[in-house]
């Protein structure tokens, strides 16, 4: 049976190997970041399967299955919980309960602002902060660190250590750039799909690349639980 190796093991690994992502650096984060995005998907993909037996897509960007909200909250749960590895269960679960919640409600409030539109709203569950958290996701949440500091981030670090040195730097920041370029896109499109909904459309001519690559009907298979706020 295939045992996952603890954080110390790895990290000596790491510095044995002089591996160019090791310790808590740039490159380590960004792959946590990037496999966080990924992986995210994956699961929540797999969930929608067994519990509403269909396929539905999860994704947060036009192009590959990734979502930046799971992303963002395995960056943030290996910032937070890496220096309390060794505390006690319960501390880390309330530590990752309240990380988990300020991403997930700030990632809800950015998107609203920014684009009026709202992917999330646990309005209809009780002990829920502007719809955009309750007390249910946010226990989810401290599970979820506790899984994650102790199996995940092992895991993950165990994934990374096997790039080469050779081209890995490389290879993060063209995976960086992509990530920045799809994150653009992405926000145009649903921008202009806004546009479109509202009648206000401009009238520029690189929003014909949207209109033409990404209509409604496309985004709508992209973005199936994504909501218009009036």
């Amino acid at each position: 049976m295939y045992r996952i190796p603890n954080i110390e093991q790895m990290e000596r690994c790491e510095q044995e190997t002089n591996h160019f992502a090791k310790g808590i650096n740039f490159y380590k984060l960004f792959w946590i970041f990037f496999i966080g995005c990924f992986l995210g998907v994956v699961i929540e993909i797999i969930w929608c399967i067994c519990t509403r037996f269909h396929y539905e897509s999860r994704v947060g960007l036009i192009y590959g299955p990734f979502n930046l909200v799971y992303g963002c909250g395995a960056l943030a749960l290996t910032i937070g919980l890496y220096w309390m590895r060794n505390k006690s269960n319960v501390r880390i679960f309330l530590e990752s309960m309240i990380i988990g919640s300020l991403i997930e409600y700030l990632c809800s409030f950015i998107q609203e602002v920014m684009f009026g539109t709202i992917s999330w709203d646990y309005s209809h569950l009780p002990l829920n902060l502007h719809g955009r958290i309750n007390l249910v996701y946010s226990i989810f949440w401290g599970v979820l660190g506790l899984i994650w500091i102790q199996k995940i981030y092992p895991l993950c670090i165990t994934w990374i250590i096997k790039i080469p040195n050779r081209f890995g730097k490389v290879l993060t920041w063209i995976l960086f750039v992509f990530m920045i370029f799809n994150t653009m896109m992405s926000g145009l499109a649903v921008e202009r799909w806004t546009q479109r909904r509202e009648g206000n459309i401009r009238l520029e001519q690189y929003w014909s690349y949207f209109d033409n690559h990404y209509p409604d009907n496309k985004m709508k298979t992209i973005y199936p639980n994504m909501n218009f706020n009036p």
